[in-house]
């Protein structure tokens, strides 16, 4: 019987043992098989760890390198857009009205001279006059020296103006200046040259207003 009892007893012990071994056997065979499936979750959150620090570096990057390659150049502010084009239309329109007052200014110019020249064309038959009855008048006449005063101060009026008489006699003739009525022979007289004034002509800011009415020689 004490044998028996040693031999149960022996039995029971190594049965023991054999289960913790199995156990043991079991939770290293479900850690190993934990471990095999936290794997492919840890190497996932590794390559999305890499590749946000791969984003982060290519944001980061100056623009002049890497970044202008690889993205698209970025759009101007609608802000910018818009000032630019307000910035246009204001240097046109200015270019604009420089030139129309510039244009006007002429066309005002313009109008003015042909205004003046038309007016003075007008007074020349009555400067004319006062010449013919000056020249006619006695000498010593107190009205024809009153003339003289008022015809010195109609002379005085118009050189203000801008009127100036044409010089003729003793000049070469030039048919921008002179009209020739007549032609002689004088062998005193340089040639094409003008020897007598019948009109006077006058100039208004060196645009001739009437051409003198001359007798050339030769």
């Amino acid at each position: 019987m004490a044998e028996k009892e040693k031999k149960e007893k022996v039995s029971g012990t190594e049965t023991g043992e054999v289960m913790e071994e199995t156990a043991v056997e079991e939770t290293a065979a479900e850690e190993a098989a934990e471990t095999e499936q936290m794997a492919p979750e840890t190497e996932e959150a590794a390559e999305e760890t890499a590749e946000e620090s791969t984003e982060n570096k290519a944001d980061s990057a100056p623009e002049g390198k890497g970044r202008g390659f690889f993205r698209k150049k970025d759009k101007k502010d609608k802000k910018d857009e818009k000032i630019e084009e307000l910035t246009d239309r204001v240097t046109r329109q200015m270019a604009e009205f420089d030139n129309f007052r510039k244009r006007t200014e002429k066309e005002k110019a313009s109008m003015y001279a042909f205004g003046a020249r038309d007016v003075i064309e007008k007074m020349l038959p009555v400067v004319d006059s006062f010449e013919r009855g000056l020249a006619a008048a006695p000498e010593g006449d107190a009205f024809a020296e009153g003339m003289q005063k008022i015809y010195k101060q109609l002379q005085t009026a118009l050189t203000e103006l801008g009127v100036t008489p044409i010089e003729s006699v003793g000049q070469p003739f030039d048919p921008n200046l002179h009209n020739a009525v007549m032609h002689v022979e004088d062998e005193e007289a340089g040639e094409n040259t003008v020897v007598e004034e019948f009109q006077k002509g006058y100039l208004y800011k060196e645009t001739v207003v009437r051409h003198s009415m001359v007798k050339v020689a030769n």
